[in-house]
């Protein structure tokens, strides 16, 4: 089954209870993208900030 099949056999069932349709395909891949996106470069930022603040603790004396 294809997801445009799927989608609307979700979107059918919905109608027939009564309920909110479904969001299309796809509808909030770039806010999911998005994410993951800062998600990545928040970690990278901890990530520089943890090296330099072990290798600052770890100088000799």
């Amino acid at each position: 089954m294809s997801v445009t099949q799927q989608h609307l056999l979700d979107t059918y069932r919905a109608l027939t209870l009564g309920e909110p349709a479904p969001p299309a395909p796809g509808t909030h891949e770039r806010r999911v993208v998005r994410e993951r996106r800062d998600e990545r470069r928040s970690r990278a930022g901890r990530n520089v900030l943890r090296n330099a603040l072990s290798r600052w603790l770890r100088r000799p004396t």
